[in-house]
């Protein structure tokens, strides 16, 4: 089947599934049957040490829309997901995890939804088959704090399964591990954005790629993500705003150090500990409006590579 006739790639991105990946081939494929559209199945094995490899060539024989792509080592799922995003030939992108905890029953929910317009939909477990303390609590706070921060109204960022219009996906930036933030990216460029209630299982195979320690540095990527979503196109906003505790606090040691409060007259001597603490807040201050001006410039550079590029290609073209 040629590329330009497919409606939808189911994308898979594993490590070490060996157990699971059969079952949720014949699974996607007894799903996908029902649905009487044209599809593909991409996975992507992400550096897997298991017999993940084998297990998919296996059942590749008795799916013959089943695509594997095999990454040199293990980059991390990000890595995976934007490597599937590549290799999709899908008009629609349904993602999902490998573990079975996923359900693909739910596939033509998702693709329902994207018919109607959405170019974002976006899996919501409510009833998570999860512990408490290590995975739902964790997970239900950066949730929160994800939904305040970026104005987009979801309740499960983390879930896997999400669909997407595949136009719209493959110009999204897919880096580090912003895999997890997908809807809020796509809020902040104004895309259509909607969540379903799907299912969730037990993992039945393996073990678990996650845990509390991915807490840490999901505190980190919701301060990368406010900049992304809010200042990346006037990133001397955002270091502005850093800036200002730093100077309201230079100008209170200001007063403390040279103005006596008691008799409102000025302070001939003063000790070395005020001083130097005004020295220090107003150079970090000055520090974060210098980084904004370098990123102002970094950022100004690109628009003017941008328009060049456009300009000599569109040269060409009449010239052509």
């Amino acid at each position: 089947m040629s590329a330009d006739s497919l409606d939808v790639t189911i994308l898979v991105p594993v490590f070490n599934e060996e157990d699971n990946v059969g079952p949720l081939v014949r699974s996607i494929t007894a799903v996908m049957g029902r649905t009487g559209r044209s599809y593909e199945v991409v996975i992507v094995d992400d550096g897997s040490q298991d017999r993940t490899l084998p297990r998919l060539r296996e059942a590749g024989a008795d799916a013959p829309h089943l695509r594997v792509v095999r990454l040199r080592r293990n980059f991390g799922q990000t890595a995976a997901l934007a490597a599937g995003f590549d290799t999709a030939r899908g008009r629609l992108v349904v993602t999902l995890d490998g573990d079975l905890q996923n359900d693909p029953g739910d596939i033509p929910t998702i693709l329902s939804l994207l018919d109607e317009g959405y170019d974002l939909v976006s899996g919501w477990r409510r009833e998570r088959k999860e512990p408490f303390f290590s995975r739902r609590l964790p997970s239900r706070v950066a949730n929160r704090l994800l939904s305040f921060l970026t104005g987009v109204r979801i309740h499960d960022f983390g879930c896997a399964l999400k669909g997407y219009r595949a136009a719209f996906v493959k110009a999204l930036p897919v880096y580090s591990e912003m895999h997890r933030y997908m809807p809020a990216l796509a809020g902040s460029v104004g895309a259509r954005v909607t969540e379903v209630v799907v299912r969730h299982h037990r993992r039945r195979f393996g073990v678990s790629k996650y845990g509390i320690g991915r807490t840490i540095r999901v505190l980190y990527d919701l301060v990368a993500l406010r900049m992304l979503t809010r200042f990346s196109a006037r990133p001397l906003h955002w270091f502005g705003i850093g800036s200002l505790p730093f100077f309201l606090g230079g100008l209170l040691v200001l007063v403390i150090t040279f103005i006596d409060h008691t008799r409102g007259t000025l302070v001939t001597h003063s000790t070395v500990v005020f001083p130097t603490l005004l020295i220090l807040l107003f150079y970090l201050g000055f520090h974060f409006l210098v980084l904004g001006l370098l990123s102002e410039l970094a950022v100004n550079v690109l628009r003017s590579s941008h328009r060049y590029v456009f300009q000599l290609d569109d040269s060409a073209r009449r010239t052509a």
